[in-house]
């Protein structure tokens, strides 16, 4: 849903990043030396394990803050349960992942709000920091920039895969690794190469080429993806193949129809790949050509993933060129 057209934006100096460009976070100018970074996150379960959907959960509300070249520092939960015996006891598992996963951020869980809900929902407020001079938004990608990538693509289908019992969890123990691994190392070497980085966001639930969108649209800019050079979790396509598409990567698809432009030898199932609504994905940073190999190295120091998937061009604002080889 488009909530954000109905927010007003607010034009004041303190307010560094509000909802007109739509990145990560909220940034607030404190004083010349700080500023403070808030976001909000939360869903329904995509595991059967409440300790590790709590723990996805965290990973993934944190992510907005490192998206934003900040330091989190605490955080609130949000949690909507039903009432029932059953259900209600793992409730208790679930904020515990989040707690250990909090804990392993160094960030403090300072309370929260509960409800009475059909389908249990949990996520977080998390606040965190930044110096505004070191402050990273969707905003600033230049032609030339390159297309870093920092985690696989597939977390909504292999998600539905599992609730439609096509794989069990041992088939997406890869991507619940990937969605609990904090993007705390990604966003330290992006930070290794300065003012080489020129935009960043973090890949969820618009998909790969529905951030990247939201980036060039925040930029004024456009981008030519590779398909090819992108990287899927095991069997993305197998299943994509047998319908076990999620009803958001399909309005994602929808969507993109609007802004992409898939070349010809781009099939169905890598449209709905490239589309998939990802929990708690990686980070897409636009990076200067001659900072790629050390931005690449940095993260291999920090053993996190990074993919040369593409790079920023001059063009129509907002549109995303597919193609299908790794020129």
């Amino acid at each position: 849903m488009q909530v954000l057209r109905h927010v007003p934006a607010v034009e004041d100096p303190r307010v560094l990043v509000g909802s007109l460009t739509r990145d990560d976070a909220a940034v607030y100018r404190v004083d010349d030396d700080r500023a403070i970074v808030a976001t909000v996150d939360f869903f329904t379960p995509i595991v059967d394990d409440p300790y590790t959907f709590g723990a996805i959960a965290a990973t993934n509300a944190l992510s907005d803050v490192y998206a934003m070249g900040a330091t989190p520092r605490f955080a609130l939960h949000l949690v909507a349960w039903p009432r029932e015996p059953e259900i209600l006891e793992l409730v208790g598992p679930t904020v515990q992942g989040s707690v250990d996963k909090a804990r392993e951020a160094g960030v403090f869980i300072l309370g929260g709000h509960s409800i009475e809900d059909r389908e249990p929902k949990f996520g977080m407020v998390t606040i965190g920091e930044v110096r505004p001079d070191d402050l990273l938004t969707n905003a600033g990608a230049r032609p030339g920039n390159r297309l870093v990538l920092t985690k696989p693509i597939g977390t909504g289908i292999l998600a539905t895969a599992l609730k439609q019992s096509r794989i069990s969890e041992q088939d997406m123990s890869e991507a619940v690794r990937a969605m609990t691994t904090l993007n705390a190392s990604a966003a330290a070497a992006a930070r290794t190469v300065g003012s080489a980085v020129r935009a960043v966001t973090d890949v969820t639930g618009f998909g790969l080429v529905g951030h990247l969108h939201t980036m060039l649209q925040a930029s004024g800019m456009a981008a030519v993806v590779r398909a090819d050079a992108v990287p899927l979790f095991d069997r993305v396509r197998e299943l994509i193949g047998e319908g076990a598409v999620p009803g958001g990567t399909q309005r994602n698809v929808t969507a993109g129809d609007a802004y992409v432009r898939w070349a010809s030898e781009i099939n169905e199932t890598v449209k709905t790949a490239l589309c998939d609504a990802q929990t708690s994905g990686g980070l897409l940073i636009a990076v200067d050509a001659d900072a790629v190999d050390p931005l690449l190295i940095a993260l291999e120091e920090r053993q996190t993933a990074g993919a040369v998937i593409g790079e920023i061009v001059a063009g129509e604002r907002g549109t995303v060129e597919v193609r299908g080889g790794t020129e």
